[in-house]
């Protein structure tokens, strides 16, 4: 029986979104799958493994945002954060 990991990949990977679409990370595992399958080293598919698990969680994205916040948080504290624009008009 494969590991409990390669299952969990596989379900995933199944491409069905939540509302029975393509799901919204599919094309990256696509992607991934397809060099893994075909590459020579497992690191030969690092980056398109990257893009795949960013596309699930965010990570990369949270950590910027994050990042933005801290710093506009410094700026606004020492009196020299720009306004925030205003989109509700």
């Amino acid at each position: 029986s494969p590991p409990r990991r390669i299952l969990h990949q596989l379900i995933m990977a199944s491409g069905f979104g939540l509302n029975g679409n393509v799901g919204r990370c599919y094309k990256f595992w696509q992607d991934f799958s397809k060099c893994a399958v075909e590459a020579d080293m497992p690191g030969d598919c690092r980056i398109l493994a990257d893009d795949y698990f960013e596309c699930l969680h965010h990570k990369k994205e949270y950590a910027r945002y994050n990042e933005i916040a801290k710093r506009e948080k410094e700026l606004k504290a020492q009196g020299k954060a720009p306004p925030r624009p205003d989109y509700s008009t």
